[in-house]
């Protein structure tokens, strides 16, 4: 009964692994392709191949995933983590339908706390706070003024340059920039599902706390994540890439130049399961708002900010509701 949990865990976490890939392979490319430096197919898969390597690099994110709340070992234990994933995948659906960039991270972790709540288990809310929440608010900032800040010193650099000539150099610089971004993103988010892989099988016994991470673990997350990438995801991609701005090469490698460093900055020296969602659009806005704060349409932003700020909050709700039905079914304790 209890192996039987685990392994539908499992395969419920790769397949929150593949919403995620395709909820956010918006976030490597669309910058990339509406400015027509890359084509959607092939865009779709370098950041597949990308996103595969980046899983590679690193447990860091993963074991603070892992470390978020702490669980009952047995099937009690694993019914709350499957409640979590569950509430995850639901509102990466509902943002998927409606086109909205949200944080499938923090959907994840706001399912697993919600999950936890409902159940009565301990949540490690100093973590949370230190490695979610304050990351959470700081990165999009930064992603923000770092980009508005990048953009003004290319503008001023190039500014007795051709403008067609400069913008074609940096159509072909986007390919670096949409690559490396599509490498943090895997680094990021590849790992959050390593980690509740993770906790399910210490959950289950059949793995002990600081054990490294199984190699068929990081194979099928990275598989998971790049699958869902090369399906793509067209909705989000077009309020990415041109409902939030229209954006030109030059702004486009600026935004996904800073979205990257974020990504890598946070999960080597912080540890911190960031949203690779909130960076890169923080940083289209700021990269956009260089034209003129006008050029970029924030009543889009505005329903992306909601989106992120109900993110943690839904999912945790749907999670509980998840927790207390399979509860039932299972005549849990």
């Amino acid at each position: 009964m209890e192996l039987a949990i685990v392994i539908a865990v499992v395969v419920v976490a790769l397949g929150f692994d593949y919403t995620n890939g395709f909820h956010d392979a918006a976030n490597a490319i669309a910058t990339s392709v509406s400015t027509r430096a890359l084509t959607p197919r092939v865009a779709l898969g370098m950041a597949a191949v990308m996103n595969f390597i980046g899983a590679f690099l690193g447990q860091e994110i993963a074991n603070t995933v892992a470390g978020v709340i702490e669980v009952t070992d047995g099937s009690h234990g694993l019914v709350i983590v499957m409640a979590g994933l569950l509430g995850a995948i639901s509102w990466n659906m509902l943002t998927w339908y409606f086109g909205l960039p949200s944080s499938s991270s923090h959907a994840l972790i706001g399912g697993l706390v919600g999950a936890a709540l409902a159940s009565g288990s301990l949540v490690k809310w100093s973590a949370i706070v230190d490695k979610v929440l304050l990351p959470m608010i700081a990165s999009p900032l930064f992603g923000f003024a770092a980009a508005f800040a990048l953009m003004l010193a290319i503008m001023w650099i190039f500014r007795r340059r051709n403008p067609h000539r400069v913008q074609r150099g940096f159509r072909i610089a986007q390919t670096v920039s949409a690559a490396a971004m599509a490498l943090g993103h895997g680094l990021q988010d590849a790992q959050k599902t390593m980690g509740v892989i993770f906790l399910a099988l210490v959950t289950g016994g059949y793995a002990s706390q600081g054990d490294d991470l199984p190699v068929w673990v990081i194979l099928a997350a990275a598989a998971a994540i790049s699958a869902g990438t090369w399906s793509g995801g067209w909705r989000i991609m077009r309020t990415l890439g041109r409902r939030i701005i229209h954006l030109d090469p030059a702004r486009g490698f600026a935004s996904e130049t800073i979205a990257a460093g974020v990504l890598y900055t946070t999960a080597f020296a912080f540890e911190a399961p960031i949203s690779t969602t909130h960076t890169i659009t923080s940083a289209v806005m700021g990269a956009g708002a260089t034209k003129r704060f006008s050029a970029v349409r924030w009543g889009v932003a505005r329903s992306i900010v909601a989106a992120w700020v109900l993110t943690f909050p839904a999912a945790g709700a749907v999670a509980a509701v998840v927790y207390w039905v399979c509860k039932y079914i299972f005549q849990l304790p």
